[in-house]
Parts: structure tokens; C-alpha cells; sequence
């Protein structure tokens, strides 16, 4: 008679075959009702709504959604190509946040298929799925697996309101358009005038009047009375470029441009690049094993002042002491030490006069291979996880946030580090420093590591103090970064770095030059 655990073996080769085809949306009747009912209970299969599951892992905790959020679009993709085969795609208005590079996580995902039955499917996490009974046009195409609506004709379809409510993302769709061809053929044969004058209006507000003057002249010269308005409420906050290969770029500049006024609005002003120079160094000196206990913690590394000061002390030895070398936390604080030990270079470099985003650019390489090499040497990681910028899609712990793919990282970081050394003022680069880094997140581990760097060093250009992230302050401080990331609301996480770095002036005298 099988044992428990050879039963739950054999469950488990079931599903593999299943993640090994490639299904993440799995059907009831894929998996016998012995196999389903083991599996769920054990935890290695989690129930979506009534008769679909998705992969899940045993050791998430309940309440955790991380196996629903990067599981989320590659189900709906399976599970409306399984219910309505190629008759489906999504809403004009999803479809252009796509195109502009949101993979968030929406609250409801509209679908639109002329099999659908007007119904609101819930889903894990408070999202749903409404699928709309609609014929569909022939501008379908596939975007990363998603049938969408062509880019001229989500443009011409979506609501007026999607330009206010989501301004970002329409602006940096419509960057997108190198000229004014498609979207005129799709306007004249459906004689849409007003929808004319207001694409004209869109594109002339993002620096493209060639385009909207195109699209105003054309109409006119077949006869239709087209006035132009702009659905936009405030002017683009930056010039855009429609020569960007992807909208990363693009998408990157509207978020700073937008958001750095109002995280000026919030911060204490800046003390200005400190006198004594060895002084503020001998500081942040002073500070390492509090800021390394509070970072690896913040990352649920199992850490204690003890195990930091034993590496920093050199009594920490990953040749002799078998212990040592094989401990993954001891590692993270060795890996730490050496980073930390880069970015004061990093700092000093700065106070010595040198442009800060010019010094990230060129050494936050070398600081993530700090944090890492140790662990590549006693054998935890390859060597080639080293290389660099990740080539595989990550994915957050619970945040609707999807981090850019692998080829949008190589597009959007050096326009990143082009803001960093254009902008004049330290918060802001600290700030928008830290959340674009995460945003994009453009490397498989260690990005909130090198976030938490970034933004110290952005700092210190303006003469702040090092400013530790309190563990204790964890979810206040994910949670702004989600606000930030999903709901386009950057001032929760101002606000929050502000009062940190408030506090740390308090306590720090800081010398003006």
C-alpha cells in the first residue's frame, strides 16, 4: 500500500506534466479529484474561482497573493483561449495601458468577445474578470500573448476619459505612433470626427504636431467639420520622442517630470555637500552595522548585529569554517559589507565634485557584484549571476507591480541614469532615484538592496546624512512603494522618505561647505 508521501509524489508528477506543457490556468478536469483535492490541501495548486486553479507554493502563507499576481496574466491568456479560442480580446482601454508598458495587475480586466455573456467573474485578491458581449473589429492583434486592439485602434476606440485617468500611460502610447497613416484609414472609414479632434488635440499636447496636423487636414479635405480639443487636463510635463524603440523610455521621463515637483514639495531642503569630508565618510562609517541589520532585514534575511559585526571583523571565515561558508544569511552580510564599503567610495567621489548620477551610471555595477561575490564564491551562486541586467521576467511578493521584461531593462536604464545626472535637485534624485530602480527592476536579485544604496547616495549629493529604512517600518514603506508603482501616487513614499531623512537631520549635525 502506497504511503502518504508516494501518494503525494505521484500527485506531483501529474501536475509537473501539466507546468511542463506550459499551463498555468489548469482546468478541474485536468487532474483527477483525488490528484485536485491532495495537492490543494497540501498547498501546491490554489483554487482561482470554481473549477480552475493555478500553481501555488506550500510554503506561501495564507493571505499571500505572489503566486496570483506573476501567475495572473498568462492565466487569463490560457483561460480565455480555452473558453472563447481566438474570439476574444481585451478592452480598447487595457489594451493601451499594455501598449504602454502597465502590466499592473488591474482590478478588473475587461474582456470583450461576441460569445461572452455580460458576467463578472471574481477572482483571487479582490480582482475580477468582466467579460463583454460584443462583436469584435478586424484591428486584433497579440501583444505578449494577449489579444488586444491594434495601437491606432485603441487609441481611436478607448473612452475620452482614459486620457485624464490615466495620462501617463496615454501619453506614452501615443509616442508610440510614427505617423499619422493607420490611425487616419481607421478615422475615415468610420467617420469618426469628434474622436479626430481629439486624437489631433492628444497628439499635439506630446509634442507631435506633425501628426495631429495630418490628422486635421486629412479629415477636412474629405469634408468632415473636425474640431480639435485636448483631452488632456495639464500640458505633457517633458517634450516626448516617438523615435523610442520601446515606451519604456518615454514612460520613464513622464513619471519623473511629472512627479519631482511634488516630491520637492515635501522634502527639507538640502543642507548642501558637507566641509569635512572625512567626517560625513567616518558617519556613514559609524552607521554601517544599524543600516546593514535594517536592509537584509527588510529582505527577510535572518540577521543580527552579532553576525555583522562578526564580518566585519574579520572573524567571519568562509575557507576555514565550514559553517561559515555555507551560511546564506552570513553571506547576504558579507555580500553587504563589500557593497557598502563600494558605495562609500561611491560617496566619496561625490563630495570630491563629480556628477552623482554619472558616478551611479558607472558604479552600481560594481556595487551589486559586491553584494553578491561572496556568495558566487562559496559556491551559492554561479558565476554568471554576476553578468549583470537579468534576462528572465521577475516578479514581486505580493505587488500588482510586473517589473519591466528583459529587453525593456536594456531600453529604460540608460535613459534612468540620463535623469539622474540631468536632475538639480538631491531628493529628487533620491527619491525617483529609489522607486525607478525598483520600478524597473533590472536585475534577478538585490534590486531593494541597491534601491536602498541608490537612494544614500543620492543623498549625500545634496549634503543629507545616510538614512536608514527601519525594518520595523516594512510595510509602510512596501506599501507606498505599491501606491507608487500601481496607482501612480509617488507621495506617499516622498512623504515617507522625507520624515525618515527629517529625523536623521535632527540627529546629525551636517556642515555647509
Amino acid at each position: 500500500m502506497a504511503t502518504p508521501a508516494e501518494k503525494l509524489a505521484e500527485s506531483l508528477e501529474q501536475l509537473k506534466d501539466l507546468q511542463d506543457t506550459g499551463m498555468v490556468a489548469i482546468p478541474a478536469t485536468s487532474l483527477s479529484r483525488t490528484y485536485r483535492e491532495r495537492l490543494l490541501g497540501r498547498g501546491f495548486i490554489k483554487e482561482v474561482f470554481k473549477g480552475w486553479f493555478i500553481i501555488s507554493s506550500p510554503e506561501e502563507s495564507l493571505g499571500d497573493s505572489t503566486s496570483w499576481y506573476s501567475s495572473y496574466w498568462l492565466f487569463c491568456q490560457q483561460y480565455l483561449d480555452y473558453i472563447y479560442k481566438e474570439n476574444w480580446c481585451l478592452s480598447p482601454e487595457q489594451s493601451l495601458l499594455l501598449y504602454a508598458g502597465n502590466w499592473t495587475v488591474p482590478n478588473q480586466l475587461v474582456v470583450r468577445s461576441p460569445e461572452a455573456n455580460n458576467n463578472k467573474s471574481d477572482l483571487l485578491f479582490n480582482t475580477s474578470l468582466f467579460s463583454l458581449r460584443l462583436q469584435l473589429s478586424n484591428d486584433i492583434t497579440k501583444l505578449d500573448g494577449m489579444r488586444v486592439y491594434t495601437l491606432p485602434a485603441a487609441l481611436i476606440n478607448c473612452s475620452a476619459n482614459t486620457f485624464q485617468q490615466n495620462p501617463t500611460d496615454a501619453r506614452t502610447a501615443l509616442s508610440m505612433v510614427r505617423d499619422s497613416s493607420d490611425i487616419l484609414k481607421l478615422l475615415l472609414d468610420g467617420g469618426k470626427s469628434v474622436v479626430a479632434g481629439r486624437l489631433a488635440g492628444a497628439f499635439r499636447n506630446v509634442n507631435l504636431p506633425r501628426i495631429a496636423d495630418d490628422i486635421l487636414k486629412t479629415m477636412q479635405s474629405a469634408d468632415y467639420d473636425v474640431r480639435e480639443s485636448d483631452p488632456f487636463l495639464t500640458p505633457s510635463p517633458v517634450l516626448l520622442s516617438n523615435r523610442e524603440r520601446s515606451p519604456y523610455g518615454n514612460r520613464i521621463r513622464l513619471i519623473w517630470n511629472e512627479w519631482r515637483t511634488k516630491v520637492i514639495n515635501c522634502f527639507p531642503a538640502a543642507p548642501g555637500l558637507q566641509a569635512d569630508k572625512e567626517l560625513y565618510l567616518k558617519s556613514i562609517e559609524d552607521i554601517y552595522v544599524t543600516d546593514a541589520y535594517h536592509s537584509l532585514s527588510i529582505e527577510k534575511y535572518k540577521v543580527t548585529p552579532e553576525m555583522i559585526e562578526k564580518v566585519k571583523s574579520g572573524k567571519w571565515n568562509f575557507i576555514a569554517n565550514e559553517d561559515d561558508r555555507k551560511h546564506r544569511d552570513a553571506m547576504a552580510a558579507k555580500g553587504y559589507l563589500d557593497a557598502f564599503q563600494i558605495v562609500k567610495g561611491s560617496i566619496k567621489n561625490i563630495l570630491d565634485g563629480q556628477n552623482a548620477g554619472t558616478i551611479a551610471d558607472r558604479e552600481h555595477s560594481d556595487w551589486f557584484r559586491g553584494l553578491f561575490s561572496p556568495s558566487v564564491t562559496a559556491g551559492l551562486l554561479k558565476p554568471s549571476d554576476l553578468a549583470g541586467y537579468r534576462n528572465h521576467q521577475v516578479y514581486i511578493g505580493q505587488s500588482k507591480h510586473v517589473p519591466l521584461n528583459a529587453d525593456a531593462v536594456r531600453d529604460a536604464m540608460p535613459v534612468f541614469f540620463e535623469l539622474l545626472e540631468l536632475e538639480t535637485e538631491a531628493s529628487v534624485r533620491a527619491v525617483l532615484g529609489h522607486f525607478i530602480f525598483v520600478f524597473i527592476h533590472p536585475y534577478m536579485d538585490g534590486n531593494g538592496r541597491m534601491a536602498r544604496f541608490l537612494m544614500n547616495v543620492m543623498l549625500a549629493s545634496g549634503g543629507y546624512p545616510w538614512t536608514v529604512i527601519p525594518v520595523e517600518q516594512r510595510a509602510v514603506y512596501m506599501n507606498a512603494l505599491e501606491q507608487a508603482s500601481v496607482n501612480q501616487n509617488i507621495e506617499p513614499f516622498a512623504q515617507f522618505i522625507a520624515w525618515l531623512v527629517t529625523e536623521s537631520l535632527n540627529n546629525t549635525p551636517v556642515a555647509k561647505i
